[in-house]
C-alpha cells in the first residue's frame, strides 16, 4: 500500500483478543503516476474535548504544555512514536492509526476557556508534538488556523513541529506572532530521498516542498529550525551531513536530531516494514536497535530514550554536532519565547506570576 506506511492493523495492548487484519498491497497507484482516489478511505470521528492544553512533565521534552488538535494522523509516518496512544481510544496503532482520526472542533473555544481561567500560568504551547497538526485533515477541519488565532489574539506564545505544507497557509498569522517573538517553528526533515519519503512518510510533503517551507518561513521572519529525526540505523543515518546542509542553505537557523524510538506495538509494525521495504537490511537495523537500548528494541528511561547509549549513539551525535556548527547551527542560545505580552481580549496584560 504506497499510501499507507503499514499493512497491518494489530490489536492494541488493552484488549484480549487479536484481531489481526492485513490490507492489500496493490491497491494504490502511485501517486506520481495519476493518484488514483484511495480505496481505504479516512474515517473522521468529531469529538467535544473537555480539556484542550496538555501538561507536560518529562524531563526530556522541551515543553510544559501543548496542544494536539487531533488524534491518528493521516501521514502514516511508519516510526510514529504516537501510533500506541491509538490503543487507548480503543483502536489499532497500525492502519487504524492512519484512516480513523479524531478532530477536536470546540479546541479553540476550549482553549479560549483556559486561558481565561483566573489561574492560568503563561509558558509556551507547543502545537502538534503527538500527531501533525498540519496532517491533510485539517485542509477542511481547519482546527489548527483556529487555535492558532485565539493565541494570536491573547498574544500567547507557541511553537510548533509539523512536516505539512499547510502551514504555509496561516503564514500570515505566524509572521505577525513572530515579529512579538511570540512563535518558532520546527520542520521535521528525515530524508532528502523522495523514494524514501514515500516509503516511510508516505503522505507528508515531499523533501523538496520541505525545504521550499523552511525558506518561506525564514524569509518571513519566522524562527525556523529543523528536528532531523528519527535518525534510522542503516536507513537514513547516512543523510545526516546533506540533510543539515540543505536545511542551513534554506534558511534554518537551528536543529536537533532523535533516535528511532519503538514503544509497544510500534516495534512490530516497523519490523513488518523492515521486512517489506528492506529485507537485506532489517536484521542489522534491529541489531543496531538492541545495541542502542541495552539489549531490548526499547528503552524509556529518561535521559536515554530520545538517543539511545553506546558508540553508534556517541558517533551520530560528533557527526551531527561537528556539521551543525560547521555550517553554523545552533551557534546561540535560542532567544525564548515571549510570556511577558499575554492580555486577555479586552482586559489588562496579565502578569506572569
Amino acid at each position: 500500500m504506497k499510501t499507507r506506511a503499514t499493512a497491518l492493523n494489530p490489536h492494541n495492548r488493552f484488549q484480549p483478543i487479536v484481531t489481526d487484519r492485513e490490507a492489500d498491497h496493490d491497491w494504490y497507484h502511485d501517486p506520481e503516476d495519476d493518484l488514483n482516489p484511495d480505496t481505504l478511505a479516512t474515517e473522521v470521528v468529531l469529538e467535544t474535548a473537555k480539556s484542550i492544553i496538555s501538561r507536560n512533565t518529562s524531563p526530556d521534552v522541551p515543553f510544559d504544555q501543548s496542544i494536539n488538535p487531533y488524534r491518528g494522523c493521516e501521514h502514516a509516518c511508519i516510526y510514529c512514536f504516537a501510533r500506541p496512544t491509538h490503543a487507548y481510544w480503543d483502536m489499532s496503532p497500525g492502519l487504524d492509526f492512519e484512516t480513523r482520526l479524531i478532530a477536536k472542533p470546540n479546541a479553540a473555544a476550549r482553549l479560549r476557556e483556559e486561558l481565561d481561567r483566573p489561574g492560568y500560568r503563561v509558558l509556551p504551547i507547543a502545537l502538534g508534538v503527538n500527531t501533525d497538526a498540519y496532517q491533510p485533515l485539517e485542509r477542511d477541519q481547519r482546527i489548527t488556523r483556529q487555535v492558532l488565532e485565539v493565541l494570536a489574539e491573547y498574544r500567547h506564545p507557541v511553537s510548533i513541529i509539523t512536516k505539512g505544507a499547510l502551514i504555509l497557509r496561516d503564514l500570515d498569522l505566524l509572521r505577525e506572532m513572530a515579529s512579538d517573538g511570540l512563535c518558532s517553528v520546527r520542520i521535521s526533515l528525515t530524508s532528502l530521498s523522495n523514494d524514501l519519503k514515500r516509503r516511510m512518510e508516505p503522505r507528508t510533503a515531499a523533501p523538496g516542498t520541505r525545504l521550499k517551507m523552511i525558506r518561506q518561513l525564514s524569509e518571513a521572519g519566522i524562527p525556523t529550525g529543523i528536528i532531523l529525526g528519527p535518525v534510522i540505523p542503516f536507513i537514513n543515518d547516512h543523510e545526516i551531513e546533506s540533510i543539515l546542509e540543505a536545511a542551513a542553505e534554506a534558511g534554518a537557523t537551528r536543529a536537533s536530531w532523535i533516535m528511532l524510538r519503538l514503544p509497544h506495538e510500534l516495534d512490530e509494525l516497523f519490523q513488518d516494514w523492515l521486512q517489506r521495504h528492506f529485507p537485506q537490511r532489517a536484521e542489522h537495523v534491529m541489531n543496531r536497535m538492541s545495541d542502542l537500548r541495552g539489549g531490548k528494541s526499547y528503552d524509556a528511561t529518561f535521559g536515554r530514550r530520545m538517543t539511545g547509549t553506546g558508540p553508534y549513539s556517541d558517533l551520530i551525535r560528533q557527526r551531527f554536532t561537528k556539521k551543525a556548527r560547521r555550517l553554523g547551527l545552533n551557534l546561540h542560545a535560542e532567544e525564548p519565547l515571549r510570556g511577558d505580552l499575554f492580555r486577555r481580549p479586552g482586559g489588562e496584560q496579565m502578569p506572569l506570576w
